[in-house]
């Protein structure tokens, strides 16, 4: 027995929405007989034929009151197949073509920068020096970006900084590639010829008020207001001005910021006062091979030693001493975190390369810790000293409220250490206050040493993107000094003794892995804290583009 098949689509069609084939492709004229008259949409005869035909002599059909049949159905049903059509191809066709370009200005999204692009096109680009002004753009948006690279930004704030300008400048056909130190524009527009350019960053520094500055030139740009001319000059005038603290100032910070770490996880003023003096003379050491122009692997392997040195000399002079706890203190100001934080955040944000490179250069620096720490201690065990009891812990003895306090003066100091702006250092210290409060809350629901600073980091992450945007300044240069008391200096410290004097290498390197852990999971915190707090800062960074225009 064999099936008519169903070979026209709207005959497939109205097998899947189940009514007759007839109705699947609209109206359809129903034959009539020839004696017939034929019938208006009512029952009536139809306007042409009114003067040739005559109805019954009531004028009403003996046909109306039988039941339809499918032959006979109306306008409502051919409409209602229409909705089923129209339902059906919506859910097995898309709606945009799957392989459609990206604008290069759709990655601004989320960014400080994605509500105040001017609409304009600009007359720097425009007209018989177009290819020059074009190039001109291109050398400004390359220069801000090797500073901001220089003064410690992510490569996603690098970017949008880039993209916003070239922008906000006219240049539309722009990309842009970031690996690890070079950073290359590329500017093709059609039937034109190309501009690439390219700039290698080779160094480094703390300028986090620089940065910040950086950062409201790239916002005054974006609204309209800086013409490219005074936008270079703006620029050099930030690279060539003096950072806001003497050094003098951020060595004794840095120092002093260090005592109190050792006060805040349970160590007593001798401790503080021995890891304060090892922190000067390490600062001062490091200053000067820099001079020398040594490279940092070696400057930070003479920090960890000098510091651990001053703390097993003062162990062997005094069997109370506890020199885990100075040596913990000291190493907070080595560990990398603004190159660890920034490693993730590239992770995260799509610069695999990039990441690879600050995460490698992180663990090189991790790596010159651990040696600077193995020599002292191996000197010490050499000429007789006795030996640590690295399953010793420490007990807070300040009272929450207290340690609050303690955290409050450590984040302004660090703000100072980092070289950023005056008007930055309560609100940071504000932060880091509040993400102490939220360790002291997760500890108390148990969630573990090694979970806690992760999701305290994450509190410090969110809290930081809302107060930094307020203030006009990146999320970055709020975050990281407050969430520096955080790092396991004590971890670190103790996972290398063990490793160095008991020899107990399973130990050693599973304390070192968890040490990294923490470290990786408060740049995860931190970053995942700055995208959660994306959505709420939309409309205030608006508000404040607002302010900045009503004061114009």
């Amino acid at each position: 027995m064999s099936q008519d098949p169903v070979t026209s689509p709207q005959d497939r069609l109205a097998a899947l929405v189940g009514v007759s084939p007839e109705l699947s492709t609209g109206p359809v004229e129903h034959p009539t007989d020839p004696e017939t008259p034929e019938k208006g949409s009512e029952g009536r005869p139809a306007p042409g034929r009114a003067g040739r035909e005559e109805t019954g002599s009531a004028g009403v059909d003996p046909t109306s009151a039988l039941a339809a049949t499918p032959g006979s159905v109306g306008a409502p049903a051919v409409r209602g197949t229409a909705a089923a059509r129209r339902l059906l191809r919506k859910m097995v066709q898309g709606e945009a073509p799957p392989t459609q370009a990206m604008a290069i200005t759709d990655r601004l999204a989320g960014s400080p920068y994605a509500r105040s692009m001017p609409r304009f096109e600009p007359p720097e680009t425009a007209g018989i020096n177009a290819y020059e002004g074009a190039r001109k753009t291109l050398d400004l948006a390359l220069h801000l970006a090797e500073v901001m690279f220089r003064y410690g930004a992510g490569a996603l704030e690098v970017e949008t900084s880039m993209i916003a300008v070239t922008a906000a400048y006219g240049l539309r056909d722009v990309d842009v590639d970031i690996t690890n130190q070079s950073v290359q524009l590329n500017y093709s527009p059609p039937g034109q010829t190309p501009i690439t350019v390219l700039r290698v960053v080779r160094s480094w520094t703390n300028n986090y008020a620089g940065l910040v500055m950086v950062h409201d030139l790239v916002t005054k740009i974006v609204a309209g207001g800086v013409s490219r001319t005074d936008a270079a000059d703006e620029l050099r005038r930030i690279t060539k001005r003096p950072k806001p603290f003497a050094k003098w100032m951020v060595t004794v910070a840095g120092a002093v910021f260090c005592g109190l770490i050792v006060i805040m996880i349970g160590g007593h003023v001798p401790e503080a006062l021995v890891t304060t003096a090892a922190t000067l003379v390490s600062g001062l050491a490091a200053r000067q091979l820099s001079r020398w122009r040594v490279p940092d692997f070696y400057s930070t392997t003479v920090s960890a030693f000098v510091v651990t040195a001053f703390a097993m000399g003062m162990f062997a002079l005094n069997d109370g001493f506890r020199p885990s706890l100075a040596v913990a203190g000291g190493l907070v100001l080595l560990v990398p975190a603004g190159r660890t934080v920034g490693a993730v955040q590239d992770a995260i944000n799509g610069f695999p390369v990039t990441a690879a490179g600050r995460l490698l250069s992180a663990m090189l620096t991790f790596g010159a810790i651990v040696v600077g720490i193995a020599v002292p201690v191996v000197v010490a065990s050499i000429i007789g000293v006795e030996q640590l009891d690295v399953t010793w812990k420490p007990v807070p003895y300040l009272s929450p409220w207290a340690t609050a306090i303690v955290v409050f003066a450590a984040a302004s100091l660090i703000v100072v250490f980092e070289q950023s702006q005056v008007r930055l250092l309560l609100p940071t210290a504000v932060v880091a206050t509040v993400g102490y409060a939220a360790y002291v809350i997760f500890i108390g629901l148990g969630f573990g040493e090694r979970l806690t600073p992760a999701l305290a980091a994450g509190v410090v992450g969110f809290v930081a993107r809302i107060v930094a945007l307020r203030l006009g300044a990146p999320q970055l240069v709020v975050a990281v000094p407050a969430v520096l008391y955080l790092l396991p200096g004590l971890s670190i410290f103790r996972a290398m003794y063990t490793l160095t004097i008991e020899e107990s290498t399973f130990t050693g390197v599973g304390g070192l892995a968890g040490a990294l852990m923490i470290i990786l999971g408060l740049a995860a915190g931190l970053v995942a804290g700055d995208n959660l707090a994306r959505p709420l800062t939309r409309a205030s960074q608006s508000t404040v583009d607002q302010r900045r225009g009503r004061r114009r």
